[in-house]
């Protein structure tokens, strides 16, 4: 699940960024885009709580370290850019 929401979460950004790109009002693209990133984070906790529920500690062991640090560097780089329309539109009316 948490893939699928991945990929939805990059689909709504890059919307966003084509839509201000045109031109066009890209807030409800934005939104959908850093939603759809928070729940691509909580699909992955709630796969993680069940393997320890499972207590599959193998699992945890080869994929937690590893994806603890991409959701981190993917999290923050899809905030920066759903956010940068905003930023752009700033630095432009100055």
């Amino acid at each position: 699940m948490w893939f699928i929401l991945g990929l939805i979460a990059i689909a709504a950004t890059c919307l966003n960024l084509y839509m201000y790109a045109t031109g066009k009002d890209y807030k409800l693209a934005m939104a959908l885009g850093l939603s759809f990133t928070a729940l691509t984070v909580v699909a992955d906790y709630s796969m993680v709580a069940d393997w320890v529920r499972a207590e599959d500690w193998s699992a945890l062991l080869d994929v937690v370290p590893i994806m603890a640090v991409a959701l981190w560097v993917l999290t923050i780089t899809s905030i920066l850019l759903n956010i940068a329309p905003i930023f752009l539109e700033l630095k432009n009316k100055k």
